[in-house]
């Protein structure tokens, strides 16, 4: 068997046939899925799952207007001042997020 590659934002278009097999699929219940050759997660794999590990949020492009000693003082600690920005925001809003459950 050969394999194919594709860049990212060159794959061909689907054809009429892969449209109508990805609707029947769609529209099938889970319960009809033939699960048996795949093994059950030992509980060990279980435990040591991680929810989102390849998550990447999208960033947008924005002008922040920010307190020049709050810009100083994440710049002193050296490149990547953005990314601690982000991190710092982040943190706060998951925590406000965890708050309000």
């Amino acid at each position: 068997m050969s394999e194919v590659t594709y860049e990212q934002g060159h794959l061909p278009r689907l054809t009429a046939k892969q449209k109508a097999e990805l609707k029947a699929l769609a529209k099938m219940p889970d319960d009809t899925i033939d699960y048996s050759d795949i093994p059950p997660l030992t509980d060990e794999q279980l435990a040591n799952a991680v929810r989102g590990r390849f998550y990447k949020p999208i960033k947008e492009h924005v002008t922040v207007r920010l307190d020049s000693d709050v810009l100083r003082w994440l710049k002193a600690s050296g490149k990547g001042y953005q990314g601690r920005l982000r991190a710092i925001l982040r943190n706060a809003m998951l925590k406000s997020l965890h708050q309000g459950e």
